[in-house]
């Protein structure tokens, strides 16, 4: 035991003499120099520097979670008090700890662990995942090294060791702990993420484009937005705002608010007035490719006329599921044939895939209206000027057709004033 901690020892101390540490690192990889793959973009374009979080910080549990949390804790400490020399059961009440954010506790139980069983590999990798969430680096990468020397294919070893290496600055250390932990497990999308970073940040810009897809294949939503900013600013790829649009979508659709206000800003571009015409008309055709290009995943679908909808099509070929997915797919990216068969849809509702006067409907049509979308703002207006599913709300609704013409604001208010 003493050997092995002693090799160890060296080892890590071979690491920080090797590399530099830079405390700017310390902290997740996504909330690093602003995006990882994408330069910094124009001062006009610039969004707010994402907030700083810790990597390692615990989740927070929902009420129903810490509940759940808490009584399983009980049960691991009735084993401990019946077994208090089972190494499992004190690795046990350790990972219980550490879920509900006891970490000094945790720390406690897992070095009673390691006591009582030495060569305890799963005991050091719980010891070093809690150092991390204690932001003790330096002690979690003697564990973690500890644990990789007892069970050399323990996959979460070598990914937790990448992040510390990371968060210290060791960007040639992580990048080789990331890569085992490929070798061991290739289907591991957040760990190509993870390279993914660190090569960028090691200026190895054409190996991080290729992880940080296959991560973004693989389903990482930040990924998904990265590889959107690559292709819009030809980093890594070549220069393709349709498919930087098909990049962010898949972000959305996991929740990831940057790319959503990325898409935002693409429609304002579209839209905006103030816009020169080139740029409004390269966001334009984008969202049109971007439309178009929808197609290709449903080869068996007959497209008869150019402006002809994918989710319409889909819907009159019994496939209303993915319909209305696309529909909301084609709306957001400006798409006015389904943007109007929303409307449609809003008012009648289409059996148990969208509810009459379905919110969704409703947030997608704010949403692209707030960017300027003409077509969403008389939908809007005529949805609150005549209470379809809302309260009636006469000024609100014309709130809906600033910027409108005086013609097109009037037509619409004649149509709600004779409805």
């Amino acid at each position: 035991m003493r050997r092995r901690l002693v090799l160890v020892t060296l080892l890590f101390a071979a690491f920080i003499t090797r590399f530099p540490v830079h405390s700017s690192f310390a902290q997740a990889p996504e909330n690093a120099p602003p995006s990882v793959i994408e330069s910094p973009p124009p001062s006009s374009e610039a969004s707010p520097a994402p907030v700083p979080t810790d990597e390692h910080r615990l989740p927070e549990l929902l009420p129903h979670e810490r509940a759940d949390a808490v009584m399983v804790l009980g049960e691991l400490r009735s084993a401990v008090r019946l077994s208090p020399d089972s190494a499992d059961d004190r690795l046990k009440l350790a990972q219980g700890l550490y879920r509900i954010g006891d970490l000094d506790a945790a720390i406690d139980e897992c070095r009673v662990a390691l006591k009582l069983k030495s060569n305890n590999a799963r005991a050091y990798l719980q010891l070093g995942v809690t150092l991390m969430a204690k932001q003790d680096g330096h002690a979690a990468a003697i564990a973690l090294m500890e644990a990789i020397l007892l069970d050399p294919e323990l996959t979460h070893a070598h990914y937790s060791l990448g992040s510390v290496q990371y968060s210290l600055g060791n960007l040639t250390a992580a990048i080789q702990s990331y890569r085992r932990a490929l070798d061991l497990q290739p289907n591991f999308p957040d760990a190509r993420y993870r390279l993914a970073l660190v090569l960028k940040l090691a200026n190895r810009h054409q190996e991080a484009v290729q992880f940080m897809e296959e991560a973004a294949i693989g389903g990482v939503p930040q990924a998904q937005y990265f590889m959107g900013n690559a292709y819009r600013n030809g980093q890594g790829v070549e220069k393709n705002l349709a498919l930087a649009i098909r990049w962010w979508t898949n972000a959305v659709e996991f929740g990831q608010q940057r790319a959503a206000e990325s898409l935002s800003q693409l429609r304002r571009q579209a839209l905006s007035p103030d816009q020169s015409e080139r740029r409004r008309k390269d966001a334009i055709e984008a969202f049109r490719q971007y439309r178009d290009g929808l197609w290709a995943d449903y080869p068996d679908v007959a497209r008869n006329d150019p402006s002809e909808s994918l989710g319409i099509a889909l819907l009159k070929n019994s496939q209303a599921s993915n319909g209305v997915t696309t529909l909301f797919a084609e709306a957001f990216a400006l798409g006015e044939t389904a943007h109007d068969e929303l409307a449609r849809l809003y008012e009648t509702g289409l059996d148990t895939r969208l509810a009459q006067f379905d919110k969704r409907i409703l947030t997608c049509f704010a949403t692209t209206a707030a960017d300027g979308f003409i077509p969403s703002k008389k939908a809007l207006a005529r949805i609150y000027g005549t209470g379809l599913g809302v309260t009636p709300d006469l000024q609100k609704a014309k709130s809906m057709l600033k910027g409108l013409s005086k013609q097109e604001t009037k037509a619409v208010l004649d149509e709600i004033a004779g409805r």
